[in-house]
C-alpha cells in the first residue's frame, strides 16, 4: 500500500511539475513578444504583424545612371538621364526630342528619401515632376503629387539603369 501511495505521489508531482513548466514557458514567450525583444526588432508591438525593414534605400544598389524617354505633350518625347550619387546627389539631363532647338537641360543638386525609404525627391526642381520610386535597377517618375502614373503610357515613365 505504501508503494502505491508513493508511486501515485511521484506521478502526481511529475504531472503537476510538467504542467507548470508549460505555463511558465508560455508566460515567458508572451512577455518576450510584448517587449519586442525577439527577432532583432522585426516584430511590432502588435505581435500579430511582422514588419519588413527592407526598403529601396537600404536594400538596393540604387547608385548609378538611369535613362529613358518619357512622354511629352508637345514633342516626340523627353530623353531623360538621371545620375544618383551615393552622397545623395543627382544630375538630371533632359532633351526634348523632335524640337528644332533640342537643347539639353541640366539640373544638379541633392535628393532626399521619403520616410519609407522607397521614393526620392530631387531638390531644387520646381514646376516639373521631381519624385521617383526607386526599384530594382529602375526608377519610376511619379506625377506632380507623388503618385504613380497610370494608363497606357505608364510603362514609359520607367527609367532603366
Amino acid at each position: 500500500m505504501t508503494k502505491q501511495i508513493l508511486a501515485i505521489a511521484i506521478t502526481a508531482c511529475t504531472i503537476w511539475g510538467c504542467g507548470n513548466s508549460n505555463k511558465t514557458s508560455e508566460k515567458l514567450n508572451a512577455d518576450s513578444l510584448s517587449k519586442d525583444s525577439l527577432t532583432m526588432g522585426r516584430v511590432k508591438s502588435d505581435t500579430s504583424k511582422m514588419v519588413d525593414e527592407h526598403n529601396s534605400m537600404n536594400s538596393l544598389d540604387w547608385e548609378g545612371t538611369y535613362k529613358g524617354v518619357v512622354p511629352c505633350a508637345d514633342c516626340e518625347g523627353i530623353e531623360t538621364t538621371i545620375v544618383l550619387g551615393n552622397e545623395l546627389t543627382y544630375s538630371l539631363k533632359t532633351k526634348y526630342l523632335g524640337k528644332s532647338d533640342a537643347k539639353v537641360f541640366e539640373e544638379k543638386g541633392k535628393f532626399s528619401w521619403n520616410k519609407d525609404g522607397q521614393v526620392i525627391t530631387l531638390d531644387g526642381i520646381k514646376d516639373a515632376p521631381n519624385k521617383y520610386f526607386v526599384g530594382e535597377n529602375t526608377i519610376t517618375q511619379l506625377d506632380m503629387e507623388g503618385k504613380n502614373i497610370t494608363g497606357d503610357l505608364a510603362a514609359h515613365y520607367i527609367l532603366k539603369k
